[in-house]
């Protein structure tokens, strides 16, 4: 059978071989209605392993109305779409979806009628939040049911122009889809941003987020992430999060619940020519290594500053962050192939990918706003149990509250706290969990300073704030 891409080729090709001699009238129809056709089926084939998400939790905003600084919780609810890609029950979606959600549910697609109009509504089930690695902005939930799973495709394959598919529940209107094509393979947003996107112009809305963006063969190529607009609608700039960065997080959050961050002990910059003039290097565009780690991976591997960084498993290297996304891939341990430049000697060297130092806002994971907020410092925290305590290992004092998320503005003015910062102490008051960390705050007059004992970066230092 053709595919939906076959078919627009075989039609294209006749238009071009015979310029003078325009088809028969019935077979451009007939071209048209297989298009059609193909179209249909591919829908209706993927439209079984996209659900409808509604999460229901609570959220910190700013009670400004009153004219106080104090954040306030609020009750919130959002909706989005998933992808299944498990038989068993595994849904992907994207963190913003589910976080902060106290409870998750998921309507899953009814049952095909066979009728060309109102299919039934599926049933609601509730789900369970797996993990949430927010640096990607994707989660994984699961429900006790099986749907057929939508088959996970290589995103490294799609090139610009390519015919896409974006599903999902757009404004809350529930198995929608739209069509497009691919407009960037690789899209950097901010600069600093290590991320990057599929962008595509797909119309995609509010709700389409953590709905599948599939190729012409109903593979799940991206998974839908956000809009750039100026309107507030749907302009032709949609976004997803390329299938093989989906794929690497969801096995990890499966497997483990959380994502290792890796690395290889370098630090990369993408080469300009004002650098590869500057530096004398032999080409004016891919990543050179600006530092190397001592004693890591790379610098016992042999790496030097100045190396050109030309390919990774065999994968050439245009930039930084392409680096560093597809560092993401590989696990703790694995042995990765680098290729160098040096002047014009090429080599090859066998890496250790090694753990990351672990981002402060995986903490963010672990609280209730309910339970760990402290409002006068505008943040939420975590007392440190034996949990807690195999995560930071080195720490000064086996008690404290670490400092895990922002909420809000605080009264207080001066010295800021910093995300992963362990509170030790009050104006010298011991405080070991987030409850005595209020209390201790709550004892001060608004005329005494605050001076909180802090461990940040393995050291203890004093932060001081007053009421402003």
């Amino acid at each position: 059978m053709k595919t939906v891409l076959g078919l627009l080729l075989a039609m294209v090709s006749t238009v071009a071989a015979q310029p003078a001699k325009p088809a028969p009238e019935d077979a451009r129809a007939g071209s048209l209605t297989d298009l059609s056709s193909q179209l249909e089926a591919l829908s209706r084939r993927v439209s079984r392993s996209v659900v409808q998400i509604f999460s229901y939790g609570f959220t910190l905003s700013d009670q400004g109305q009153t004219g106080s600084n104090a954040a306030v919780v609020t009750r919130q609810r959002a909706t989005g779409s998933g992808a299944v890609v498990s038989d068993d029950g595994y849904i992907v979606t994207n963190a913003h979806v589910v976080e902060n959600a106290r409870r998750v549910r998921v309507r899953v697609p009814g049952e095909p009628s066979g009728g060309p109009l109102i299919q039934p509504e599926g049933k609601i089930l509730d789900a369970r939040i797996v993990g949430i690695d927010r640096d990607t902005d994707l989660a994984l939930i699961k429900i006790d049911a099986h749907l057929p799973p939508i088959p996970i495709g290589d995103s490294d394959t799609l090139r610009q122009g390519q015919l896409v598919m974006a599903f999902g529940s757009p404004l809350g209107m529930e198995n929608s889809v739209s069509m497009g094509v691919v407009s960037s393979v690789a899209r950097e947003i901010k600069p600093d941003d290590s991320q990057i996107y599929i962008q595509t112009d797909a119309p995609i809305n509010p709700g389409n987020s953590g709905g599948p963006l599939v190729d012409t063969d109903g593979r799940l190529m991206g998974l839908n992430t956000f809009i750039l607009t100026q309107s507030g609608g749907s302009e032709g700039l949609g976004f997803a999060i390329p299938s093989n960065l989906v794929k690497n997080i969801y096995q990890q959050l499966r497997t483990e619940g959380h994502v290792h961050r890796t690395e290889i002990g370098v630090f990369a910059q993408t080469i300009t020519p004002d650098l590869a003039t500057g530096l004398h290097l032999s080409r004016d565009w891919g990543v050179v290594l600006s530092d190397v780690t001592p004693d890591g991976p790379a610098d016992k591997a042999g790496l030097q500053v100045g190396d050109i960084l030309v390919s990774l498993n065999g994968k050439p290297m245009e930039n930084s962050r392409q680096l560093q996304t597809n560092l993401y891939r590989f696990a703790v341990g694995q042995q990765v192939s680098v290729d160098v430049l040096r002047g014009n000697q090429k080599l090859t060297m066998s890496v250790a990918v090694a753990k990351r130092d672990d981002d402060p806002q995986r903490f963010a994971d672990m609280v209730d706003p309910l339970k760990n907020l402290v409002p006068k410092l505008g943040i939420l925290g975590i007392g440190i149990d034996k949990q807690l305590a195999e995560l930071l290992p080195d720490l000064r004092n086996p008690y404290g509250v670490v400092v895990a998320a922002r909420a809000g503005d605080s009264p207080y003015g001066g010295d800021t706290l910093s995300l992963g910062d362990v509170i030790y102490s009050v104006n010298s008051v011991a405080v070991t969990n987030v409850q005595a960390l209020n209390q201790a705050i709550d004892a001060l007059k608004d005329t005494e300073p605050l001076v909180l004992q802090v461990e940040r970066d393995g050291r203890l230092m004093y932060v001081t704030m007053e009421i402003e």
